[in-house]
């Protein structure tokens, strides 16, 4: 047989030329099927969340994006699936919020539950979102006791004590476990720990500091500006004092390496989240505020994960920043050692 221009053999070669083809793409699109990394977040099985605590806006915000028809796949296909919704019961401002809030989720298709144990059963991880941090030693033991791991909301508790108890036993446990402000993800306080600015030098940082006395003064609101400043100078601060107004909070870190580090409060007047951070290239603002979208995709990577992109080191500290500051007001404005107050707490905590 002649093979140039005989047409029986012009067309099975085009159609073997088709069959490979078909056959090489066949192939490739199974490799892509079988690489795990090439999986969308809509094809993993969904992470079934469950929400402790419907007396926060906070708790709304969170299941509005995870929940959302159109969830960012950054998400990780993690849903709101239940809620249980105490809670404060002793602060009017937090649980006057509950009957509202409950309405809301059960719109983004969230199951209320009657008790925390009933929530356990029906998910694989918890957002501890109880605005009043009175209760939430108690409530996140039994998350622990479940093993499921656990995003808590800004204020871990309402005490250092209670703040160090809760990590001693998830360390024990072994649970994951993972707490922020999301003011830590603001663009300027991340550029500024990334080192895009070289070294930092100091930090000033302010924010809202609304109190609640049934807290410690800053873990109320004040943690938004102390998350920021301590997300810039990291650890290490060895003392704290602080200077108190009906209208105002400045609150004075020294760090160990002769760094300073300060926190504004602001009661009065216009009150913005911000602050400056002083580096090897120049002083640097910290901010804007973008709102929960950053925090709310660490969330889902610390679910998928296990793994908390804050150290608990760092976070106790924070707080033990906190309580030092609350210990130099009832010292007249002294300075306090971050140690002490961590070695005092150790002891109530027991």
């Amino acid at each position: 047989m002649t093979r140039i221009g005989n047409p029986e053999f012009e067309i099975l070669a085009t159609f073997r030329r088709w069959l490979v083809g078909a056959v090489a793409f066949a192939v490739v699109g199974l490799g892509l099927a079988g690489d795990p990394s090439r999986v969308s977040a809509e094809e993993e099985p969904p992470f079934r969340l469950g929400i402790i605590g419907l007396d926060t806006s906070h708790s709304i915000a969170f299941t509005k994006a995870f929940n959302a028809e159109q969830a960012d796949p950054a998400l990780g296909n993690c849903k709101v699936v239940a809620a249980y919704p105490w809670g404060s019961k002793t602060i009017e401002s937090s649980s006057s919020r509950v009957p509202g809030y409950i309405e809301e989720v059960k719109k983004l298709g969230v199951e209320i539950v009657d008790s925390i144990d009933d929530l356990l059963g029906k998910v694989d991880g918890v957002l501890l979102e109880t605005n009043d941090g009175g209760p939430r030693r108690e409530q996140v033991m039994q998350v622990f006791a479940a093993g499921k791991p656990v995003f808590m909301d800004k204020p871990v508790a309402a005490s250092l004590a209670d703040v160090v108890a809760i990590y001693d036993a998830a360390e024990k446990l072994g649970v994951p476990t993972f707490s922020s402000s999301s003011l830590r993800y603001a663009q300027g306080v991340q550029e500024v720990r990334a080192g895009e600015f070289g070294a930092v030098l100091g930090c000033d940082a302010h924010s809202p500091c609304a109190l609640e006395p049934s807290h410690t003064d800053l873990y109320w609101y004040g943690i938004h500006g102390v998350e920021m400043l301590y997300t810039c100078m990291g650890t290490g601060c060895a003392t704290v004092s602080r200077t108190s107004s009906d209208a105002f909070d400045l609150v004075v870190g020294q760090w160990t390496d002769g760094r300073i580090g300060t926190f504004r409060g602001i009661r009065s007047g216009p009150a913005p989240y911000g602050g400056t951070a002083f580096t090897e290239k120049g002083t640097q603002p910290i901010g804007p505020y973008r709102g929960y979208q950053p925090l709310i995709v660490e969330i889902a990577k610390f679910f998928r994960t296990g793994q908390s992109p804050v150290s608990v080191e760092e976070t106790l500290e924070l707080y033990a920043f906190m309580e030092a500051a609350d210990e130099s007001k009832r010292r007249g404005g002294a300075p306090v050692s971050i140690a002490e107050v961590i070695r005092r707490a150790r002891v109530q905590a027991e």
